[in-house]
């Protein structure tokens, strides 16, 4: 059997891994895109729908070619579309690599549920020995 037949262990161990480090590129891509606050505000005004560049501009004290650096990293990122109507160019929100971004997000949620519930344990047992000793040398 060659090794890069469809039925070949090395072929799905190949397919598996180049689909990992895909999938690793993406979400780096899309962190790296949401990590500047132009981007995310730009992001935010497109959630009320498609809207063209210069109006998605207005807003921001920098030149039409900065904020298209900006689209660009966005579109590459994947979470923006951008679409052509003769001169007009809408740009459109396409929040699917944010899903990916939730759910590497939500994997940690058990680990701060545990922390804040240690937290929470340890406030409940530190309160009834705060108020034996709090408020003796306050006299009013």
């Amino acid at each position: 059997m060659p090794v890069d037949s469809p039925a070949s262990p090395v072929y799905y161990t190949d397919r598996l891994f180049n689909y990992m480090v895909s999938s690793s590129d993406r979400l780096d891509s899309t962190l790296a895109a949401l990590a500047d606050p132009t981007r995310r505000a730009i992001l935010a005004r497109l959630v009320a729908g498609e809207t063209s560049v210069t109006e998605l501009a207005k807003p921001f004290s920098m030149s039409l070619p900065a904020v298209s650096k900006h689209l660009k990293v966005l579109e590459r990122a994947g979470l923006i579309a951008r679409g052509r109507s003769a001169q007009w160019r809408p740009c459109r929100l396409d929040a699917a690599p944010m899903r990916e971004v939730a759910e590497l997000i939500d994997s940690y949620r058990h680990f701060w549920d545990a922390s804040f519930e240690r937290l929470d344990d340890y406030l409940t047992e530190i309160q009834p020995k705060e108020k034996r000793r709090g408020r003796k040398g306050k006299q009013r």
